[in-house]
């Protein structure tokens, strides 16, 4: 799934972090990269910041709640 326009990257992560299964974070080369590792958080997805904000991201969770968490917080942002 694609996740647009995250503000509020610390609830994005605790989020993340509070998911049961995997969360996989999607790079442009096809890569999949452990989007519940901090080395990922810190690291990874510092060159996608931009003013405070992700524009985009494209992740796999592999549990359906998961998921549904996930789609849940993005609803609660915007």
């Amino acid at each position: 799934m694609k996740v647009e326009n995250i503000t509020d990257i610390k609830k994005f992560f605790e989020v993340v972090d509070s998911c049961k299964g995997k969360v996989m974070l999607v790079t442009g080369e096809g890569d999949r990269l452990n989007l519940k590792s901090k080395l990922t958080q810190y690291v990874s997805l510092a060159g996608i910041f931009s003013n405070g904000m992700i524009p985009e991201l494209e992740i796999i969770a592999s549990e359906p709640e998961d998921v549904q968490r996930i789609l849940d917080f993005m609803v609660g942002t915007k």
